[in-house]
């Protein structure tokens, strides 16, 4: 999915999320695309998830992405009351799991979650960093 929304010309983002082992939903950042600065991989994922299964509540699923969520998905997460998320890269700038908050388990919220990070997240900051390598060389040009 991160390969998809790069080869959009988007920041390469993907996400997918699982249920018992079942894929129910995927998504790719699509924000330039879309014009939409709420089309966000994890966004799009939850979305599509939420209509495979008929239910905007997502319990037993778990969303993997390649980089860590920002305070809006984050709080979609939370909403959606996912059981897990499992994310590559952190976010040194807008991440809101680790980096700068913990909106997966703040105590004020009415559902927590468990999230696991650093999941091939060599290979994630790798495709993040390469793809805005490119775009500073192209900005350049």
């Amino acid at each position: 999915m991160a390969r998809r929304a790069e080869a959009e010309d988007e920041v390469p983002v993907g996400a997918v999320i699982v249920r018992d082992g079942v894929l129910v939903g995927s998504g790719w950042n699509r924000n330039i695309g879309a014009h939409d600065p709420t089309a966000h991989a994890e966004v799009i994922a939850l979305r599509a998830a939420a209509a495979t299964l008929g239910n905007y509540r997502l319990p037993g699923c778990t969303l993997y992405v390649t980089l860590e969520p920002c305070a809006m998905c984050a709080g979609a997460i939370v909403h959606a009351r996912l059981a897990q998320l499992v994310f590559g890269a952190t976010d040194s700038r807008a991440g809101a799991v680790e980096s700068h908050h913990n909106l997966l388990d703040d105590r004020h919220s009415n559902h927590r979650l468990p999230a696991v990070g650093g999941v091939l997240a060599e290979e994630s900051s790798t495709l993040l960093r390469a793809f805005f390598a490119q775009r500073r060389a192209a900005a350049r040009n």
